[in-house]
């Protein structure tokens, strides 16, 4: 079976799918990856197929944070909208038996398989239907106490994410020769498999049929990736640092957060490995080294605790390495991930990036390595992760259209 997945932001957004498309490889189906031209080496690199949809998300965020107003705000959003969507169409028009859709796109990839006939699984990365549990990723308040309320949090996200799309969806309805009505929405799409751990989050038992939490699907490593002897030293050198990244958070601050983290890290007293991401963040002395991307599976179980974004990909890293964590959510679903790590007892109380200091970073990092339990609730969840196989359940519908 040719399947085509199709994802579109951060590098969170694309690695994940790697491992999962490097499975159906070797399940013997053929497979591309759609997505932003800037990951064609991490795709192609795992020994997978790329189509480019247009857009650069780095720029994006980073105009997004120069933007003077809404209406500015607005039109970057529309342009990068329209921009995905002739994208996926062209992807979609590139052949394909199967379209497996992130959460983003999703509503594009619902009318790209309309309009050539192709169907659509949806595979997401954060919860996306509504649920009287919890309030969804990215909720702006919880809607009042109780279920209702999180029920009305979470129907308000699913709300704003459809509007991301909606302008897009209608003029590709259009361009692909489409009635036009109703937009399509992530929600509309079935069957879901949702990508993280039901240790992690459960499956709200209100969640429609056919909507699965199966378990993480974990980036492939790069073939051939060997890590640098600087950082093999490095780590041979003493006593297990601590991780300290912010992925693709708080491009064109690395100047200010490479003098707070240094700070920190002396606060602390520890020793520490700092990723660049796209802040550019560096480092200096005896006690800190400064890398570029490194495969978390490799590096998280040689530290004594992860510092980061709270992002999906890096919550689900430091979790599979059994590692406690320090979260310093940032935007979208991350303070949605870092309550849950609070809340499973692996790290300390998150420090929201708008209120980071080098006395609040420093303190958590010392918080996070004096309590034992954090350390041993992180093995625990780690054995517990590492039990399940979260393709499983999507490998076999996968075979069962096969078959059909």
């Amino acid at each position: 079976m040719r399947i085509l997945i199709i994802t579109a932001g951060s590098r969170g957004d694309v690695a994940p799918f790697t491992g999962l498309g490097r499975r159906l490889l070797d399940a013997g189906h053929q497979v591309v990856v759609a997505a932003h031209p800037s990951f064609a080496a991490l795709i192609g690199g795992c020994g997978l197929d790329h189509r480019p949809v247009p857009g650069d998300p780095q720029r994006l965020i980073r105009d997004w944070a120069r933007a003077t107003s809404r209406d500015e705000a607005r039109a970057l959003t529309r342009a990068y909208a329209d921009g995905l969507a002739d994208g996926v169409a062209e992807a979609v028009a590139g052949g394909a038996d199967l379209l497996l859709t992130a959460f983003g796109p999703a509503p594009l990839s619902r009318t790209a398989g309309e309009a050539l006939g192709v169907p659509v699984v949806g595979t997401y990365l954060v919860p996306a239907f509504a649920t009287g549990q919890f309030p969804l990723p990215g909720a702006r308040s919880t809607g009042g106490p109780g279920p209702e309320g999180n029920l009305a949090a979470g129907r308000d996200v699913l709300r704003r994410a459809e509007g991301v799309f909606a302008g897009a969806v209608t003029r590709l309805r259009a361009r692909l020769g489409l009635p036009a009505g109703t937009p399509s929405a992530p929600v509309d799409i079935r069957p879901v498999f949702h990508g993280f751990s039901p240790l992690v989050v459960p499956r709200p038992e209100d969640w429609p049929a056919r909507v699965e939490v199966s378990g993480y699907w974990w980036p492939a490593r790069p073939d051939g990736w060997q890590p640098a002897a600087e950082l093999v030293d490095f780590l041979q050198a003493g006593p297990p640092p601590v991780f300290i990244g912010f992925g693709s958070m708080a491009p064109g601050q690395g100047e200010r957060l490479s003098e707070l983290v240094a700070a920190a890290v002396e606060r602390a007293g520890v020793r520490a490995v700092v990723q660049a991401g796209w802040a550019g963040l560096s480092g200096c002395g005896a006690d800190v080294l400064a890398v570029g991307d490194v495969p978390h599976d490799w590096l998280f179980p040689r530290t004594a605790a992860v510092v980061h974004h709270a992002g999906a990909g890096t919550t689900a890293a430091g979790l599979r390495a059994g590692v406690p964590a320090v979260p310093v959510p940032v935007m979208a679903d991350q303070p949605f991930w870092a309550s849950r790590l609070y809340e499973l007892g692996v790290a300390p109380r998150p420090v929201p990036f708008q209120d980071l200091t080098a006395e609040a970073l420093g303190d958590a990092i010392t918080a996070c390595l004096s309590e034992p339990s954090h350390r041993r609730r992180a093995a625990e969840l780690a054995r517990g992760i590492a039990a399940e196989d979260g393709i499983a359940s999507l490998l076999a519908h996968i075979g069962s259209e096969s078959a059909g």
